[in-house]
């Protein structure tokens, strides 16, 4: 493609001649060949510019900068910015043919919530017969094709490749997850957006954020970014429903369980099978559970009648909606009760240990295993032992990818937040597969173990390390050995 055509709508200064072809673009100067275009970004630890020299070393034809840190040779055509990264996510539009104009895409930011809006609606458009992708952090998918991901919102490189194959395969919909760190670094700059969900805003990512202001400013910038031919659907149940969709260009719509909305539903029944709902006056049973779940329904169906979708057709598909993976996932082997999910914010960990509370039987105790991350905010750590205290009959503090920090660390940040009754109840266990074993080991017949945390994830971080660790498998076993252990008995 010839640099004029890619730098297509960026106002920039060009040093040469616009009309050369360049193969490929890169921001990685480790992935340069001939005839390259490398875009030097200011990255959060790496700065893009210090690289080059050793960009055009390699071979790059062109070189997209905001300023020139190295000398090159004439015949390399420079294209100077006011800011690189967003010159990036415009410059791959471009380069891929602008495919988010050529299909409907759907985000969704917020704190909780995220995966299983994207991941259902793509399940119940699929359902209803389209041809739909999805990216969200356990999966990226077209159709019923699966990629794997590492990241909430992929760079806008594989991004835009991404959503270029999807139109290739003729998608109509795509429903992605966009993370606070992909809008402030500018991950889906060039991105078209036909609408956007905004589900909550609670502590977390403040290792990167820093503050609460800046969080809720990073969300509020991917409203900020809608065309006015888009639609905006928040949650104004949500302190900050309103704030995110302040000036916004898009029409907005909104959604609740307490307040008055525009799609807006009432739990009537909340169970471990599932929930009845009383959604714009007709009655659904979902096979979710939990009051946060019926936000998420609320979110789904919400999206997709402003997609376009028949709104009976809609309510019938709710009901046929199985949870996503590692989200208040049950595993039951008859004795006790077993729950799999992924919070690892306080705010989520709230509401799972709340639905449970809700549901239970008053004999029911409840044994939490929870963990915090390494390397990661540590103002959370306190908090989220004290929900799991507050919620539960018992606890076990256990790792949750520590990464590079000594578990016993992380755990003695987390005792920080019980007092000394609480204590009393909890058990510090650093290996996460015993600690999963002692809480059924704990439990009585008809109690509940719930492993909070990892959800969906299928590996444990130690020292830089990545090992097979599946929550799902581990609380499977822990309980058949219970069981085997009790007939031994």
């Amino acid at each position: 493609m010839q640099i004029k055509d890619i730098i297509k709508g960026i106002e920039a200064e060009v040093i040469g001649d616009v009309a050369l072809k360049v193969g490929d673009v890169q921001f990685d100067s480790r992935k340069v060949r001939r005839g390259s275009l490398f875009v030097a970004q200011r990255g959060t630890i790496v700065d893009g510019h210090n690289y080059i020299g050793a960009a055009v070393a390699q071979g790059a034809a062109a070189v997209v900068c905001e300023e020139l840190t190295a000398e090159v040779p004439a015949d390399v055509v420079v294209v100077k910015v006011k800011d690189s990264s967003l010159a990036l996510g415009q410059i791959a539009a471009n380069y891929y043919g602008r495919p988010s104009e050529r299909l409907a895409l759907v985000g969704i930011t917020g704190t909780n919530g995220k995966t299983t809006t994207v991941t259902l609606l793509h399940r119940l458009f699929r359902n209803l017969g389209y041809h739909v992708g999805l990216i969200s952090t356990i999966i990226n998918k077209i159709d019923e094709a699966e990629v794997a991901t590492s990241h909430t919102t992929p760079d806008a490189l594989e991004l835009n490749r991404l959503l270029a194959a999807m139109v290739d395969a003729g998608c109509q919909y795509c429903f992605m997850e966009v993370s606070s760190h992909a809008v402030v670094q500018k991950r889906i700059a060039g991105l078209h957006f036909a609408g956007a969900i905004f589900s909550n805003i609670t502590h977390d990512h403040l290792d990167f954020h820093r503050t609460m202001a800046n969080y809720i400013a990073a969300k509020k910038g991917f409203f900020d970014m809608l065309p006015k031919e888009a639609w905006a659907l928040t949650n104004v149940d949500d302190r900050n429903g309103k704030v995110m969709v302040q000036n916004c260009k898009a029409k907005v719509m909104t959604y609740a369980l307490q307040r008055e909305a525009d799609f807006r539903c009432k739990l009537i029944e909340n169970t471990f099978q599932g929930m009845y709902l009383n959604v714009q006056g007709s009655e659904v049973w979902c096979r979710l559970v939990g009051r946060f779940n019926a936000y998420n329904l609320m979110a789904i169906y919400g999206a997709a009648v402003m997609c376009g979708a028949d709104k009976a057709e809609v309510l019938r598909q709710l009901s046929l909606l199985e949870p996503a993976p590692g989200r208040f996932q049950y595993i039951g082997d008859g004795k006790v009760v077993g729950i799999v999910d992924y919070a690892h914010t306080p705010d989520a960990l709230l509401n799972v240990l709340t639905t449970i509370d809700e549901v239970r039987q008053k004999s029911q105790s409840i044994i939490t295993v929870v963990g915090c991350g390494g390397d990661r905010d540590r103002t959370k750590r306190p908090e989220m032992a004290k929900i799991a205290a507050e919620g539960s009959d018992k606890v076990v503090l256990t790792t949750d990818n520590p990464r590079s920090e000594e578990p016993d660390a992380i755990l003695n940040d987390m005792e920080q937040g019980l007092s000394a009754q609480q204590k009393c109840r909890a058990v510090r266990i650093t290996d996460r597969r015993k600690a999963i074993r002692t809480a059924c080991m704990m439990a009585h017949d008809g109690d509940i173990v719930l492993v909070a945390g990892k959800g969906h994830e299928k590996y444990q971080e130690v020292k830089g390390v990545r090992s097979h660790f599946d929550d799902v498998e581990e609380l499977g076993a822990a309980l058949a050995e219970r069981e085997a252990s009790k007939n031994d008995n």
